[in-house]
């Protein structure tokens, strides 16, 4: 089959890798749509070098694939059903790839597969915000205006916080940002955020602070954010490396600290079956969201458009359904 491989950090190629054997108790499935989010950013660019490379297939892991053999009983999904399909592996940016029964999941009825595909990644902001304190009524920062970020700003509304501040340097995901929720924004290439955030929140830092990107800078600038000695801070973004932490300030200001992974461990996938019902139901719009479409012959493309955010880029889509 024809696969993407990181080769190294940096730097991703097409290659021939055998076609994955069925076996009992999993699914063999042929991706149809392949969503890119940060953390591929991640696995193709920030990774400790030595890791590298990574096996054919890596990176993709948000899709939905068409069941083509089941090895095993399923209670819900049959041969050539499309389904939304968790690969916890990365390595799904290939022709098939192989799922354990558990992770191909059903679609349900009334919104388009494109539309179903953003329930992966809005399933793990689900999962992560159940590790929040009770957020009604407080301010909330959230930096990084992805669609990560974005979910955060729709959940966080949902779960009564009283004002959302969105932060990102691209202005297209701020604009964004108020359409699923905050109540302010602040652009994420000015020098004076914490004075931005204190004349929004009258003087005052904020209560929560939701890191819903990796890099270095966004991480620092929650601690930062985060009121002394009653702040939280929810680390989302997979941290990229090398990087420095300035873990004495967040000492200094007792602030309480959870980092958030592993949603595809969740038993019976939960907070994805969850996500998915919020879009079939019409509760939540995801189409301003995904902003571009293009080939599985084009995913190099995608990869470097997905790292610089350019262009009004939110979420990349990447079509196999003619390979």
């Amino acid at each position: 089959m024809k696969a993407v491989q990181v080769v190294s950090r940096g730097k991703a190629q097409f290659v021939d890798a055998p076609k994955p054997q069925l076996k009992p108790g999993y699914v063999l499935v042929r991706p149809h749509l392949v969503a890119l989010c940060g953390s591929d950013n991640f696995m193709l660019n920030h990774r400790p070098p030595e890791e590298y490379p990574f096996p054919p297939g890596t990176t993709g892991h948000e899709l939905i694939a068409q069941v083509e053999a089941i090895d095993g009983d399923h209670p819900s999904v049959t041969v050539g059903d499309l389904t939304l399909t968790i690969a916890p592996d990365n390595r799904a940016m290939a022709e098939f790839y192989l799922a354990p029964i558990e992770n191909v999941l059903p679609l349900p009825a009334g919104k388009t597969p494109e539309e179903l595909l953003m329930a992966q990644q809005l399933g793990t902001v689900i999962y992560a915000c159940k590790e929040l304190p009770n957020v009604i009524g407080k301010t909330v920062v959230v930096i990084g205006q992805a669609s990560a970020g974005l979910w955060f700003d729709v959940m966080l509304k949902r779960l009564g916080a009283g004002r959302i501040v969105a932060i990102d340097s691209h202005q297209h995901r701020l604009e964004l940002s108020k359409y699923y929720g905050a109540t302010d924004t602040i652009q994420g290439t000015s020098e004076n955020q914490i004075e931005q955030l204190q004349e929004i929140n009258d003087g005052e830092l904020a209560d929560i602070v939701v890191v819903a990107a990796g890099k270095e800078e966004a991480i620092n600038l929650g601690i930062e954010l985060a009121k002394n000695d009653e702040g939280f801070i929810l680390q989302f973004g997979v941290p990229h490396h090398p990087m420095t932490v300035d873990y004495s300030s967040m000492f200094n200001k007792c602030l309480e600290n959870k980092s958030v992974v592993h949603c595809y461990r969740e038993k019976g996938h939960t907070s994805t079956i969850q996500a998915m019902e919020l879009i079939s139901s019409g509760f939540l719009d995801v189409s301003p969201v995904m902003t571009h479409r293009y080939p599985f012959e084009q995913v190099m493309e995608a990869y470097e458009l997905q790292k610089t955010g350019v262009d009004g880029a939110v979420k990349i889509l990447i079509d196999l359904s003619d390979t």
